[in-house]
């Protein structure tokens, strides 16, 4: 469907030069953060073992973890149009994270390690709206989807090369897993030094009252959204209810006979291809509406969902696992850039607040109810569930009342 013309002038002063390397440093800071986050997440649960804790302590551990990353994201979207600078946010962000991952080689108990992730995810909080919002105001709007492509494409390296770093200090040094925790701290502080010498602050415009009016938006707590966000909203969330932790497809390959060693290699095959493929899907939602291409992501979330339910064999799970990158690659750069479309410049960071929080709660009561039908009702029951989701998401994405806020006139 075709968008209304709309009045509203283009805010956002058109990215510089001195901006527009904004989306390489970000990059190039996803990479090396998400190393030394890699690093330490795979090993995390059988560190845990070995101070006394086991699954239910883990679950407490990223269950709390996860919920005040989820405020955090909510706030920091609201900080975001209301601060001069949002650059010292996202630094704060990065400093607070890499400073505290390495203590995890001094750890004794593990509610120790809950305080350490907890800082660790309100760090991520605190830094991811005012980066998406700083990276839109340093591109090209008609390159958003590829420039969000990119920088995912960059975390997602991270994600791979993060675990094997962490198998070969492993197997190559007597220092253990304490010795990657401390090797971490190497990523960390890189990354640290990246953004904060070369991310340049971005300049923005703020609205006139009348601008705002024409919108006919929702309002969310002083906050001006239109109500095509808070449709894509609802349709994101709802598809989050069914979309739980991917340590269930590992659950469920493990009860087809695939065995335990392979997991990091299931991690592997998955981060290969939605490093591959996320910046090829963030190009490809510059140039076909973007609703279209998350659609096509739920779908291929739906089909992999269904073949782990039916799970016909051990290579299925592995072509499918290859398959299920695909889903990250059109959905996760795609959306981002849809909720920074579908809004004015300057509600951008609290609508990626509004959007990351939602999403994180739904996530979170989602590995709740997977586990609880994999308990009562078998394990296909989990994946048939939010394969059915999947497909309900992908008609209400495509039957779309609005996509982006028009802009007619830049002003410079």
């Amino acid at each position: 469907m075709r968008p209304e013309p709309s009045n509203i002038a283009d805010l956002s002063a058109p990215a510089s030069l001195d901006t527009s390397r904004n989306l390489y440093v970000f990059g190039l800071t996803s990479l090396l953060n998400d190393t030394a986050s890699e690093m330490a997440y795979w090993l995390l649960p059988a560190f845990l073992t070995t101070l006394g804790a086991g699954p239910q302590q883990l679950g407490i551990i990223e269950g709390i973890a996860e919920s005040v990353a989820a405020g955090a994201k909510l706030f920091s979207g609201y900080l975001a149009d209301r601060v001069p600078r949002r650059k010292p946010l996202v630094v704060a962000g990065y400093v607070i994270a890499n400073a505290v991952k390495p203590l995890l080689a001094l750890t004794t108990s593990w509610v120790q390690v809950l305080f350490i992730r907890f800082a660790d995810r309100t760090a991520k909080g605190i830094r991811g709206a005012p980066r998406d919002v700083m990276l839109a105001e340093s591109v090209d709007p008609k390159k958003l989807g590829a420039a969000f492509g990119l920088m995912q494409s960059m975390d997602s390296a991270g994600a791979i090369l993060g675990p094997l770093l962490a198998l070969w200090i492993v197997g190559h040094s007597s220092a253990g897993v304490r010795g990657v925790f401390w090797a971490a701290a190497v990523p960390g502080f890189l990354c640290v030094l990246v953004v904060s010498l070369f991310t340049k602050e971005t300049k923005r415009k703020q609205a006139e009252a009348k601008d705002r009016q024409l919108i006919s938006p929702l309002k969310f707590s002083g906050v001006h959204l239109p109500g095509a966000f808070y449709y894509m909203l609802a349709v994101v969330t709802l598809f989050s209810i069914g979309n739980s932790s991917d340590m269930f497809l590992v659950l469920r390959a493990q009860d087809t006979g695939i065995a335990v060693r392979y997991a990091p290699l299931l991690g592997l095959v998955f981060n290969s291809t939605y490093t591959l493929a996320s910046w090829p899907a963030g190009k490809l939602s510059d140039r076909v509406p973007k609703n279209v291409v998350a659609a096509a992501g739920y779908l291929v979330f739906a089909i992999a969902y269904y073949v782990f339910a039916k799970a016909p064999s051990e290579r299925a799970l592995w072509v499918t696992m290859a398959g299920y990158g695909l889903f990250y690659a059109l959905t996760n750069p795609v959306l981002r850039a849809l909720v920074v479309e579908r809004v004015t410049p300057e509600s951008r960071g609290s609508a990626l607040g509004i959007f990351y929080f939602a999403t994180s709660i739904a996530t979170l009561f989602a590995s709740v109810l997977a586990g609880y039908l994999w308990r009562n009702f078998g394990a296909p029951s989990t994946f048939y569930l939010s394969a059915a989701l999947a497909l309900v998401c992908a008609v209400l994405l495509l039957v779309n009342p609005a996509t982006s806020v028009r802009r007619s006139q830049p002003i410079s």
